[in-house]
């Protein structure tokens, strides 16, 4: 539709021959609309059918009830907005006077498709608008069920809670309509000057009555929303980032905040401006009132706070600033649980006395000699059975009662990783009804190795046997499983599922049909169809596997499972296992975090992992509370989310959300909560702040005099030390208990690696029903005297890397076939001062790598201890007798699982010292022929080198026949052969993997 008076006399046009559209084209379009469909009904339906079987059936439809319900409202009021501009646009253009012009013309070939514009356009804003805020539920959803935090700030006096949940939808409100209208007043201006209602050129413009109206409503209604944006943005003050510190300092408070009031102020004047053009019809009123607000921003927003800053505040910085530093080392403190830590000034000593370590007899005990970063390899090869079987890369620790004593321990679970086999014997079948699930656990002892290096296991091999008692071993859900299992069968039918090998079966291995409730049913037609789809398997569809009483497990790591179930949480990085009440369980670690904190100074996740990518933590933070705990069970995955902090608003904001979702602290087992404990991204999230926030004063905080930071790893430059379990006792502390522990060395552009401070936090939960041990989550620090030099991690392991005689002795070892590798550097406050352990592992350099503790480091103070156990080197820096208490080599070679004594011990389970003798002569006559044979092949000696070889076989040989007299193999012991056994199915044949035995495990020194 125009409005041109001439186009009736125009000559008439041939009537358009309608084009015949294509069947094939129609039949394409009607197919892949089908296409489409079915793939997002099979991709809703099957994510419903997986909430509704694990229980979490209301995370899901609260969720998409208020995504849809938010997308309705953004599309609805944009697109309404839109329509209703070109509407009111197009409704009061003016009649066309007389004449053609240019515009005319384009009006004629725009007419036919007025219509479809008028559609498409608000529906393109409506869909982007609907996208937008419904991607913002949970912002919404935490708004509506807010709960206060009961902290006030201290420049508006409003609750944290206003700036947590309120003032995000308040930004996002007041976004979406300064967007919406100016998105609408360029429209609207585009409209009225394609049909008339502007018109002018150079200086002159000339707008009709009813685009005057409608432009002076939207200029007014953009002005009012920069008015309020003004004033939210002095809310936003409180969260700012600053020069020196976190939050509003002197100038914004006194000269910015003040300055945005103003503006607001004018904004809400030059919005009535706007209104005024409606009667004057003078378009100059409101642009001068931009060109003044304009000036104004630049005046009061921007050069006043300047001269503030700089002629009042720089001046008398110190003294005008504490108040407000103050402000941001108090909150910082509260919202990253800090403000409770205890202090303590330790004046370290450096001088190692004997006797000195009696009163930690309880620490030494058990101070952790196997490093859960290097040993892995040990136990995928003494315990891996299978070629597809794993281990992770990074061991878990615990504690577990062992005989009336809380023992730490390394744990890990030996998962199904179907990579381990052979291409050939890789297929449907196999890899999703066959191979299902992986089996048992494998502990060793923290503090001990058997005599040959090995961890000393008491709990290990399949079926699994030793000290943890009876437990549900098969382990359906994991971090290496398949993407999905088909698993279930009805009673009757023959088990085709692997359980484990065993030589002792008919065909070599136990199969077994899964019994528990892990998966959504996939019995009948329908969910094999739609899963089918989803999966892209049309197998599922035909295969005699996939039974009335099949279930399909899918999502099986722990951490993807509890993020799915808890799409509010941020997730510790790592999940652990634990053996409690009868099962595997998988612990992970849940924060409520938040960036809107006032004052809070925040934190990245680029400052804290090297891997910012796979950091668990959001973007940015200045508010962290570990609230929940959720376990995963590795059998049936069910998933449980225990309310661990009950303070917490954010996590009580969210319980109001999904109130089915969480089970409260009271519901915790005293199984389960012996195996809890302090998670570690918590604390290298409090740790990092601490490098700063460890000073209180806020005249001390300004100067900077006292900053720390982290150290590196000593073994890894490219990171920094990780935090590290231990069970230890902290001075003022009545006994020993299991913490998570970090060092600090001063920090800015010094280069000095000296210590300036000890953190430790207890991380004991205790064992009874539902109440959380006493001390658990106190945060230690120990302040080093800062006229004493300690030495640092750094400084320490360049000690041990220079030190003459311990590093001859590593390149003897260096320079058969073997790797010298350091394990965890540990430091513990005992003896009056700062004690430095690292255990020292040797493994061959190529082929069948076992790494295996043959030496430790000790070091206190300058002194510095080198020998094959703990408590060796414990006496060779504290005197003779100072090490009776520490853990160390097994030299019994380990005991079984019924505490017998093994081969090689006398009665009462202790080495014979003649035998052992025996073993370390063979070792040393072996180093000695590795070192002259290497001097014969320099020299082109070759009859030198060959009596070498002859000299290094015989005393291999007797160092074999030594370990075998001193290490008996006990029913879990680490060195003991798999049974080979035939695959489950003719597709599943594949090479074995081979256990080393002890040659190989003699070669590898």
């Amino acid at each position: 539709m125009t409005f041109d008076d001439d186009r009736f006399s125009r000559p008439m046009r041939p009537a358009p021959v309608p084009q015949r559209r294509s069947p094939l084209a129609i039949t394409a379009v009607v197919v892949g609309a089908l296409v489409l469909a079915a793939i997002a009904t099979a991709n809703v339906w099957t994510e419903v059918v997986w909430f509704d079987q694990l229980g979490f059936s209301e995370v899901w439809r609260t969720q998409w009830i208020a995504r849809i319900l938010l997308f309705a409202a953004g599309a609805v009021i944009a697109g309404g907005a839109v329509w209703l501009n070109l509407w009111i646009a197009k409704r009061v253009r003016p009649a066309r006077l007389g004449g053609r012009t240019q515009l005319d013309q384009l009006r004629e070939q725009i007419a036919p498709l007025e219509r479809f514009v008028m559609l498409l356009l608000p529906a393109v804003v409506g869909l982007v608008a609907g996208l937008a805020l419904s991607s913002q539920w949970s912002m919404v959803l935490a708004f509506l069920n807010r709960q206060e935090f009961g902290e006030a700030d201290p420049i508006f006096g409003l609750d944290a809670s206003f700036y947590v949940f309120t003032l995000p939808v308040l930004d996002l409100v007041l976004t979406m309509i300064l967007t919406l209208a100016v998105v609408c007043a360029v429209i609207a201006a585009f409209v009225h000057l394609l049909y008339g209602g502007i018109a002018g050129s150079g200086r002159s413009f000339i707008a009709s009555r009813g685009a005057r109206i409608q432009l002076a409503i939207l200029g007014a209604i953009v002005m009012l929303a920069i008015a309020a944006n003004y004033w939210l943005d002095r809310y936003g003050l409180l969260t700012s980032s600053g020069e020196k510190f976190y939050g509003a300092s002197y100038t914004d408070v006194n000269a910015i905040l003040p300055s945005r009031s103003i503006l607001a102020g004018i904004a809400i004047v030059v919005a009535l401006v706007f209104l005024v053009v409606i009667w004057r019809g003078d378009w100059r009123i409101p642009a001068v009132g931009i060109a003044l607000m304009i000036v104004a921003a630049i005046a009061v927003g921007g050069i006043y706070p300047s001269i503030v800053q700089r002629f009042q505040v720089s001046p008398n910085e110190q003294e005008l600033e504490t108040p407000y530093i103050q402000n941001n080392i108090d909150a910082t403190l509260y919202a990253y649980g800090l403000d409770g830590i205890e202090t303590t000034p330790y004046r370290a000593t450096t001088e190692a006395t004997a006797g000195a370590l009696r009163a930690d007899a309880e620490t030494t005990a058990q101070i952790r000699l196997l490093d859960p970063n290097v040993v892995s390899p040990a136990f995928q090869q003494l315990q891996q059975n299978k070629q597809y079987y794993n281990f992770s890369d990074l061991l878990a620790v615990d504690r577990y009662m062992i005989d009336g004593e809380l023992q730490d321990t390394v744990i890990a679970v030996r998962e199904l990783n179907l990579d381990g086999l052979s291409n050939e014997n890789r297929n449907w079948v196999n890899d999703h009804t066959v191979f299902t699930h992986g089996f048992g656990v494998v502990a060793a002892y923290g503090n001990r190795t058997t005599s040959d290096g090995q961890p000393s296991f008491f709990e290990g091999g399949i079926p699994s046997s030793g000290l943890l008692g009876e437990y549900e071993p098969r382990v359906y859900f994991g971090t290496t499983l398949p993407d999905y299992s088909i698993v279930g069968a009805p009673d009757g039918t023959a088990p085709w599922e692997l359980d484990y090998p065993d030589d002792d079966s008919a065909n070599g291995q136990v199969n077994t049909t899964y019994t528990g409730d892990g998966g959504p049913g996939i019995g009948n037609i329908f969910a094999k169809l739609m899963y089918a789809i989803r999966l892209g398997e049309e197998q599922l569809l035909f295969s005699d596997r996939v039974t009335t009483e099949s279930q399909i497990l899918y999502y099986r790591d722990p951490l993807e499972r509890v993020a799915r179930v808890a799409p509010y949480l941020e997730l510790d990085k790592t999940t652990y296992p634990a053996v409690v009440d009868g099962k595997i369980v998988w612990v992970v670690d849940g924060y409520t975090t938040t960036d809107q904190y006032p004052y809070s100074a925040p934190v990245t996740a680029t400052t804290l992992f090297a891997d910012a990518a796979s950091s668990p933590l959001g973007t940015t933070l200045n508010y962290m509370r570990n609230s929940v705990k959720a376990t995963v069970d590795a059998y049936d995955g069910s998933v449980t989310l225990y309310v661990w902090d009950e303070d917490d608003p954010i996590i009580e904001t969210w319980a109001n959300v999904f109130p089915a979702s969480f089970e409260p602290m009271s519901e915790i087992s005293g199984s389960l909560m012996s195996h809890l404990r302090y998670p570690e991204d918590m604390f290298t999230v409090q740790r990092y702040q601490l490098t700063r926030y460890h000073v209180t004063d806020a005249a001390a905080f300004y100067s900077g005099q006292d900053v720390w930071e982290n150290p590196d790893d000593p073994t890894d430059s490219t990171r920094k030390q990780p935090p590290y379990y231990l069970t230890l006792q902290m001075p003022g502390q009545e006994s020993s208990t299991f913490s998570l522990t970090s060092t600090f060395i001063p920090g800015g552009n010094s280069n000095r690696n000296i210590l300036t401070g000890f953190l430790a936090v207890d991380s004991e939960t205790g064992s009874s029903d539902g109440q959380v041990a006493e001390g658990y989550g106190t945060l230690r620090l120990l302040e080093l005297p800062r006229d004493t030099t300690i030495p640092g991690p750094g400084q320490v392991q360049n000690t041990f890397n220079s030190d003459s005689e311990a590093q001859t002795t590593l390149n003897l070892l260096r320079q058969g076939e073997t790797d010298v590798i350091s394990g965890n550097l540990l430091t513990l406050p005992v003896g009056g001062g700062l004690l430095y352990v690292q255990p020292v592992y040797v493994q061959a350099s190529t082929g069948t790598q076992v790494p295996l503790l043959r030496k430790v480091f000790v070091a206190f103070g300058d002194e510095v201890g080198f020998a094959d156990t703990l408590p060796e080197a414990l006496d060779q820096v504290f005197g003779d007798g100072a090490g009776d208490g520490a853990a160390g080599s097994e030299t019994d070679g380990g005991t079984t699982d019924e505490g017998t004594t093994d081969e090689g011990t006398t009665d009462e389970g202790t080495t014979d010292p003649t035998t052992e003798a025996a073993l370390r002569d063979a070792l040393d006559r072996a180093n000695q022929a590795l070192v002259d044979g290497q001097a014969a092949l320099a020299d082109n000696d070759w009859a030198a080198y060959g009596e070498a070889q002859q000299r290094l076989q015989s005393a291999l040989e007797d160092a074999i026949a030594a370990e075998a007299a001193l290490s008996g193999e006990p029913e879990v012991s680490a060195s003991a052969e798999p049974s080979a056994s035939p695959s489950p199915t003719p597709e599943a044949t594949s090479t074995e993997e081979s256990t080393p035995t002890d040659e190989s495990t003699t070669d590898a020194l």
